[in-house]
């Protein structure tokens, strides 16, 4: 499967030793799980009089990174992408003859002139060519207009409190869309949303004369949510049904609404407040009544559903994925009567990518948790009676059909014939590929990404492992080196963290999946190190569930067995260590702050989660239930409680109408410093929300490197 064999380097790994790939680095006696950390691979280091990067490429250029492209298929034989010189490019599949591509040429007038009467009425496109209808929410309720360019009403609410056609539940569950047309366009399923029990919070908005104040609806955790219906609209009658759903009280989750092929039914995943219950509902989209409960989910920790049913195309039969019933995200082949065939039998996460009615294309982990592969499996159904029977079903041996290692991203053509395949590993900025689906085969090269840093003062760079402080798992990890690297030197360490669920940071993929400031502060004379830990996605159910009731407490055992392990490394010192992290990595940051004193010198937190109990719902009962039915882990991961136990240097960046972790959170670890007498440092972004972007986002990275260089 590894077409490309994996680089045999040598690099300092204690004092006195040097170790080749694969080979364990030496740690102190007082962590024996930092002696088994390996060296992966390794990046050379750039020329020592090369550029050096400054603050406003690291936030703001493309030119530092490999060249991408994004493809569009707009059938079978031909993909669009963008040129260099600007505007699309159509491509002959096989060919790669280009021609000028112009999309609004090709568009009809009539999609135009509805395009445009949909946006000066204030609407937001959400649907479009439904049989001639486009569909769009404008304020908080949901609309559709065709070619006579009236505007015709689907759900207005009279209260500003309910929602139509907009995404629910925050994001979570994989829900991005707010309404979900039938396969033949005739019917329209959406959301309505009751938010008139959830809680205002308040958010200053200075841009005024005076200063007003906005409020965002927030459902904290244990708290009142919002309440949720599933109709369907009939565009033909203006027919509008509520589907009958009855499970687990009102404030359920309805979830990956799907339709059957023949437009007579929705799927609703229906989850519990608990998130620990899942029931896989069908419904008639004619009258909204239940039919059947079609497969049930439950867990004592938690089911998180986060995808549609996919029917295999020409059949009844449909592909769900779950991780509840053999420990990994797999995919199985169902039926409406609730028989299930494991279609994917394998260790490891996979994502259904599409079918073509005989084979299923997949991505998947099973080569390395920090690879992406595309597999394919052939489908044979039962044959008479039997071909709505999924046990009936007899399944290929998986084929692969990507070669080379690293992280690949397919987009496959709408036969399924050929794909696109964008790749890169730690050593290979990138490549651009069309291959067959049949076997993988070469078609020819779209473009080939030379290295963007090769003329800049970049330090040597490690990919490696070190083992889960339970000793179950291996971690992976990246170390940049200071440019000039010396091993007889001693160098300050920045620790950037995330550590939280549905995030990978360390990949391989060019340069271990780099952010540019690291590369910065690696220039600067640090060494930046970043490893993923248990709670993160990609490992599995029990990696994954590792972090219930106690978010923190796992992470940082594993961060520290990494911070050991650097400690044993002749050129560490080991009384300059720093950390730095944003939202889930900011709670981290103050976490380790607070838990390791002793070992932590300089930390900035960005929009850090302080307390559990102000975080919202959906999320943060999924993975640390409530204050009522977890009062001991609330109490333990709470860092209220660990104010007082600051020593070291604390910046905490906030942004003042962040909508996502309240400013509740760091202004009460504030408030508790001042308290306990204890200094910290404090820096409000008035104007941003979660994340500080543009411009804005320059003064803050430049504020965050002065941190560590005055303190560190």
């Amino acid at each position: 499967m590894l077409g490309l064999s994996l680089m045999i380097s040598l690099t300092m790994a204690s004092a006195g030793t040097m170790t080749a790939r694969g080979a364990m680095t030496q740690a102190t006696d007082s962590d024996p799980l930092a002696r088994e950390s390996k060296v992966l691979k390794v990046h050379p280091a750039g020329p020592v009089d090369g550029k050096n990067l400054v603050m406003h490429d690291v936030i703001l250029s493309r030119d530092i990174w490999p060249k991408r492209h994004s493809y569009h298929w707009l059938d079978d034989g031909h993909y669009l992408t963008y040129s260099v010189s600007g505007g699309y490019m159509k491509v002959d599949a096989e060919s790669g003859a280009c021609e000028t591509y112009d999309p609004r040429a090709a568009a009809d007038s009539s999609k135009i002139k509805i395009q445009k009467s949909i946006s000066e009425a204030g609407g937001i496109l959400v649907n479009q060519d439904l049989g001639g209808r486009y569909v769009y929410t404008k304020g908080n309720g949901l609309y559709w207009m065709d070619s006579s360019l009236v505007e015709r009403t689907v759900n207005q609410p009279e209260s500003k409190q309910i929602v139509c056609g907009q995404s629910v539940s925050r994001n979570e569950f994989g829900i991005n869309e707010g309404s979900y047309p039938s396969p033949d366009g005739r019917l329209l399923a959406y959301y309505r949303k009751d938010e008139s029990k959830v809680t205002d919070f308040p958010l200053l908005d200075i841009n005024t004369r005076t200063g007003s104040l906005m409020t965002t609806k927030y459902p904290m955790n244990g708290m009142d949510s919002e309440y949720l219906e599933l109709h369907v609209y009939d565009f033909s009658s203006s027919r509008d049904v509520v589907c009958k759903v009855e499970d687990f009280g009102q404030d359920r989750y309805l979830t990956n609404i799907s339709w059957s092929p023949d437009s007579k039914y929705v799927f609703i995943q229906v989850l519990d407040r608990t998130q620990k219950h899942l029931r896989l509902n069908m419904y008639k989209a004619s009258d909204g009544s239940f039919v059947k409960t079609i497969l049930t989910e439950d867990d004592s920790r938690f089911v998180e559903p986060l995808d549609h049913i996919y029917f295999l195309k020409g059949t009844e039969l449909f592909i769900y994925r779950t991780n509840n019933r053999d420990g990994y995200r797999n995919l199985y082949l169902c039926d409406y009567e609730g028989r299930v065939a494991r279609l994917t039998k394998v260790d490891a996460d996979v994502a259904y990518v599409d079918n073509d009615g005989v084979n299923v294309f997949y991505t998947s982990a099973e080569v390395s948790p920090v690879e992406n592969h595309l597999f394919k499996i052939q489908v044979r159904p039962g044959k008479g009676k039997a071909a709505a029977d999924a046990s009936a079903a007899r399944f290929s041996a998986p084929l692969a059909l990507t070669p080379e290692e690293g992280w690949h991203t397919v987009s496959l053509s709408e036969d399924c014939k050929l794909f696109i395949d964008s790749y890169s590993s730690f050593n290979v900025p990138g490549v651009e590929n069309l291959r067959r689906t049949s076997d993988g085969s070469l078609v020819r090269e779209i473009s080939h990404s030379e290295d963007p840093l090769a003329s800049y003062a970049t330090g040597e760079m490690d990919f490696g492992t070190v083992k889960s402080a339970d000793g179950k798992y291996d971690n992976y990890y990246r170390l940049y080196k200071p440019k000039g690297f010396d091993s007889s030197k001693k160098y300050p360490v920045v620790l950037y963290v995330y550590g939280g669920p549905h995030s990978q940071m360390v990949k391989d993929s060019w340069l271990g999946e780099i952010r540019m400031w690291e590369m910065y502060m690696a220039q600067r004379g640090y060494l930046v190190y970043v490893q993923d830990n248990r709670g993160t996605e990609n490992r599995g159910k029990d990696f994954e569930q590792a972090i219930h009731d106690q978010c923190g407490q796992n992470e940082m055992a594993d961060q520290m067995v990494g911070i050991n392990m650097l400690k044993s490394l002749p050129y560490v010192d080991a009384d300059r260590i720093g950390v730095h992290g944003w939202s889930y990595g900011g709670f981290m940051t103050i976490s380790l702050m607070t838990n390791y004193p002793e070992t932590f010198k300089v930390g900035v937190a960005g929009g850090p989660v302080i307390d559990w109990k102000w975080y919202e719902v959906m999320y943060g009962e999924r993975y640390m239930d409530t204050m009522e039915t977890n009062p001991e882990g609330f109490a333990k991961t709470s860092l209220i409680n660990k104010a007082k136990d600051l020593k070291g240097k604390l910046l905490i960046c906030q942004g003042a109408v962040d909508k996502t972790v309240v400013w509740e959170n760091s202004l009460s670890f504030v408030r508790e410093c001042i308290k306990n007498n204890v200094q910290l440092d404090y820096f409000p972004y008035p104007c941003a929300e979660h994340n500080v972007r543009g411009k804005d986002r320059i003064h803050l990275m430049d504020k965050v490197t002065a941190y560590f260089d005055d303190n560190l």
